[in-house]
Parts: structure tokens; C-alpha cells; sequence
């Protein structure tokens, strides 16, 4: 097997709302829209992330209601302080503090209008030593 790209499908009720969330807070582009759909990009994401509308009759019975839930899309950035400063600047609402974690890893989430969280992470943390 040989993948060419990855992508993350998320249903919410408004992907329009999620996909311009993404657009205008974390610089991603939209590159497929229609009815029910969007599918954005970024160059230096690795992967594409697309939104599909609960109930669309192309998903499988078992998914067409199911909200994304019980996931987090991360994100792993050079500068977390400066984008926490950019996004607060931006009246975007912190929902978890940047918060250390013993092995390293620093994060802090928003979310979507769709309630998506999305979370920027870096491991500059100090680790302690039991997590060396």
C-alpha cells in the first residue's frame, strides 16, 4: 500500500460555518465546496480536513446522524504563545487554557461553531523525570 494523502471526515450540522472557521482562524484554504461538503487544505498540514452535513444520504446509515464528537483536531505549532495571542486577538474564545503536561507537550483548544475542538499543541514543556 502506498497512501498518496490523508484526510480527517468530520459530520457536523453547518460545515460551512467549520470550513470558514478554518479559513479565517488557522489559514487553511477551501479547495471543495458543494451542498453538505467542504474539504480545505493546507500546504504544511499533511493532511486535508473535510466536513460533511449530518443526515447526508451519501453516508452510510449507521453515520448520517452522528456528530463529531470525542475527538480532537491538533495541531502541532512552532509559536504557541504567539498563536494564542493571535487568537485571542481575533475574539476567539479559549475553551482550555495552555495547559503543561508532565511529558512535555503544551496545549490549549477553541472551538468551531460546530463545537469541533480544535487544539495547537508544542512540546517545549519541561518533561519530568519520569517521562525521560
Amino acid at each position: 500500500m502506498k497512501i498518496t494523502a490523508s484526510a480527517v471526515s468530520l459530520t457536523v450540522a453547518d460545515p460551512a460555518a467549520s470550513a470558514a472557521f478554518l479559513v479565517d482562524h488557522f489559514g487553511f484554504e477551501q479547495v471543495v465546496a458543494a451542498d453538505g461538503f467542504a474539504s480545505l487544505a493546507r500546504e504544511d498540514a499533511g493532511m486535508s480536513v473535510v466536513f460533511l452535513r449530518t443526515g447526508l444520504a451519501s453516508l452510510p446509515a449507521d453515520q448520517r446522524d452522528e456528530h463529531a464528537a470525542g475527538l480532537i483536531l491538533a495541531f502541532v505549532v512552532d509559536d504557541l504563545e504567539g498563536e494564542l495571542a493571535r487568537l485571542e486577538g481575533e475574539g476567539v474564545t479559549i475553551t482550555m487554557p495552555l495547559t503543561p503536561e508532565p511529558w512535555g507537550e503544551r496545549a490549549f483548544q477553541v472551538r468551531d461553531p460546530n463545537r469541533v475542538i480544535v487544539q495547537l499543541v508544542d512540546w517545549n514543556g519541561e518533561v519530568a523525570p519520569e517521562y525521560r
